[in-house]
């Protein structure tokens, strides 16, 4: 698989998500302490491509984006779902190189 360029880090504000489209798939990029996450931005519980709206945090010591519709709570870095360990959303590489966000899908 190859890197690709999605956006600067400038454009995601720090401890948010951004959506992006990349190779017609939706994904979420989220930005913690100058370090970036990608999930896939579809939620699982409601089947709207909402997680890159949701809210950044950290519960039992996971980094975490909850959910804006029914507020389940996502690892940043696995994609498991806290509150059901038989859900989760993909979960991709993502990097910074050079001031940009790389992922790879």
């Amino acid at each position: 698989m190859s890197w690709t360029t999605v956006c600067s880090l400038d454009d995601i504000l720090p401890n948010a998500g951004v959506a992006a489209l990349v190779n017609d798939t939706q994904i979420a990029l989220f930005r913690v302490d100058d370090k970036v996450y990608a999930l896939a931005n579809k939620d699982p519980f409601s089947n709207a491509n909402v997680l890159s709206r949701g809210i950044v945090g950290n519960l039992q010591d996971t980094l975490v984006v909850a959910s804006p519709i029914y507020k389940q709570h996502f690892s940043l870095e696995a994609g498991t779902c806290l509150e059901d360990d038989t859900v989760s959303v993909p979960c991709y590489a993502a990097r910074t190189e050079g001031g940009l966000v790389q992922v790879q899908i």
